[in-house]
């Protein structure tokens, strides 16, 4: 009876055994998890990202064009790629879905390949170096996706290398990237209504085609864009998330500096390009010398209350863009640094500035914090380590890049040029308030407030040029950030002006808490080559013997038990 029981046992414990298994194979195949160990939580979603997710309501489909024998730094990348949208996929469930596709594929139905589509779109590839054994290979590499939802498309830059040789730390930060940059083109691609930005004119700020990259290829995609005269309006909507102040050139009054604070102290948000000096290269090429003076914009107790001076001055620095001269005289022009020019770089201190490349500026002031109650500051950009400051009036002449500069008087490093300023901030007006500017607003359902009721935030930054383009060949513009004497030139460099422009926007906004994703920090842990040479057979040995020692162990322990166990 007993033998019979241990038979029927095992012939049931069997099909149990691989019915478990299936079920195990089964679950793996549905669900996806994992346990994050890295210090900074590189495989773990954000709060945000997974709201965001949850609450996709119509299917959302992701294309990537990282398909393809890429060398290591870039299937590294796909791979990470892949990873993450997974993750996305998990959380989303049937609403999200990806595809990998290689460049080379035709379109369906068609005899076009998806490169070519991606370049029409103004996706254009990096002509990548990389080293093989038969010397040096090209290749052409499109670091895209393609966001779809519903009839809309949005593209997702996944590696924002400038070089054609394969820069690895670059490529770490294509990844600490990869969450935020395609979690916040969902959120663009399926808000039901875009969030409105106002641009202020009425005070001398640029209306021509200087404004239209800025304008039609970033904000009007993204936003919907509202022009605001702050002389003729008698408050400013509290339903503009930002208020754009680009490049002021007249006076502001009284009047319009109070709708600026009110609508601060009611939680609008301020993001402001200035120039304090008038300085132009129109007056520069006509004369050949230009004369730096204050324009007098009256905002500086406006600003000062705020916790930050915009400085009557000019930086100068040896990290610069550069600019034709004629050198000797007889009309052949080289391209020569224009120390006027400066190019900024950032600490990738905060979210903004993270992993951002270099700013072009023109004529650039520097700025200075000063003390405000509970208000925090944050340099988001700043000078190189070789500038200086020249302050107003200041003669700014073309002969001066024909002898290159005194680098002795290069000393000042890290001056700032825009700055985060964050907290409760107070009126200008909180004790000088008139009745007839309080019965102004509550002529129009406003209630006056001499301190922010919430935290607030605003940015400000020394260059009104920064967000504006150049305009070539007839009234044609390019991109902001691009120089219109090297456009085009082997000599090209794509500033990262309007990434900079970009993430200050979406900070400022920050819908859904997005920003947390963008403030992961991924460290490059790389191996010490100087101790893997020296240990490199110690670690060999201990590889190859300790695996054999431990199956010889568990023999010697299973004999000895065994025959401990049956001699008896």
């Amino acid at each position: 009876m007993a033998d019979a029981k241990k038979i029927t046992g095992a012939k049931l414990w069997l099909p149990l055994v691989l019915i478990i298994l299936i079920a195990i194979n089964w679950a793996a195949s549905v669900w996806h998890s994992r346990i994050d160990l890295t210090n900074e939580k590189r495989f773990t979603l954000s709060t945000a990202t997974k709201n965001l997710l949850k609450n996709i309501k119509e299917p959302v489909q992701v294309d990537v064009f990282l398909k393809g024998n890429y060398p290591s730094g870039f299937k590294k990348l796909s791979a990470s790629t892949a990873d993450l949208l997974q993750e996305f996929k998990e959380v989303s469930g049937n609403n999200f879905q990806y595809n990998f596709i290689s460049p080379d594929d035709l379109v369906e139905g068609s005899a076009i390949a998806y490169g070519d589509t991606l370049a029409a779109m103004g996706l254009a590839p990096i002509n990548l170096t990389s080293q093989v054994k038969e010397g040096q290979q090209q290749q052409f590499v499109y670091p895209y996706a393609l966001v779809h939802y519903k009839d809309q498309v949005l593209p997702v830059i996944l590696y924002q290398g400038k070089t054609p040789l394969i820069n690895f730390q670059e490529l770490n930060s294509a990844e600490a990237m990869l969450e935020y940059n395609v979690a916040n083109a969902i959120s663009k691609i399926t808000k039901s209504e875009k969030t409105m930005i106002g641009y202020a004119n009425g005070n001398g700020e640029p209306m021509d085609f200087r404004i239209y990259d800025l304008v039609e290829n970033n904000l009007n995609i993204d936003y919907k864009l509202s022009l605001f005269n702050i002389n003729t309006q008698p408050f400013v909507p509290k339903e503009f998330k930002v208020l754009l102040l680009v490049k002021p050139t007249q006076p502001f009054t009284e009047q319009a500096k109070f709708k600026l604070d009110q609508y601060v102290m009611n939680g609008g948000k301020i993001l402001m390009f200035a120039d304090r000096l008038n300085a132009e290269m129109d007056s520069l090429q006509i004369k050949n010398e230009v004369i730096a003076y204050d324009r007098g914009l009256e905002l500086n107790d406006l600003m000062f209350k705020y916790g930050v001076r915009l400085n009557p001055d000019l930086i100068m620095d040896l990290q610069c863009d550069y600019l034709p001269f004629d050198v000797n005289g007889n009309g052949q022009f080289e391209l020569l640094p224009w120390n006027y020019f400066p190019v900024m770089e950032s600490k990738s201190n905060h979210s903004i500035n993270k992993n951002l490349g270099f700013v072009s500026g023109r004529f650039v002031n520097s700025i200075d914090t000063v003390e405000a109650d509970g208000i925090k500051k944050t340099i988001l950009l700043s000078s190189s380590v070789n500038a200086r400051k020249i302050a107003s009036p200041a003669l700014i002449s073309g002969k001066e890049n024909v002898t290159a500069p005194e680098d002795e008087k290069y000393k000042t490093g890290h001056i700032p040029v825009a700055v985060l300023l964050e907290g409760k901030f107070t009126s200008l007006y909180a004790n000088r308030a008139t009745q007839a500017m309080k019965d102004s607003l509550e002529a129009y359902g406003g209630l006056f407030l001499p301190q922010n009721i919430n935290d607030n935030k605003m940015i400000i930054v020394g260059d009104g040029d920064i967000v504006l383009n150049a305009v070539v060949k007839g009234n044609q513009p390019i991109p902001m950030g691009m120089n219109p004497y090297t456009y085009g030139t082997q000599r090209e460099f794509p500033f990262a002006n309007k990434d900079f422009m970009q993430n200050c926007i979406d900070y400022l906004i920050n819908e859904g808490g997005l920003s947390e994703a963008k403030a992961k920090d991924y460290v490059a842990r790389l191996l010490d080559t100087k101790r893997v040479g020296e240990e490199k057979t110690s670690w060999q040995v201990i590889n190859i013997a300790v695996p054999v020692l431990l199956v010889i162990l568990f023999a010697v322990i299973f004999q000895w038990n065994r025959k401990r166990k049956y001699s008896k």
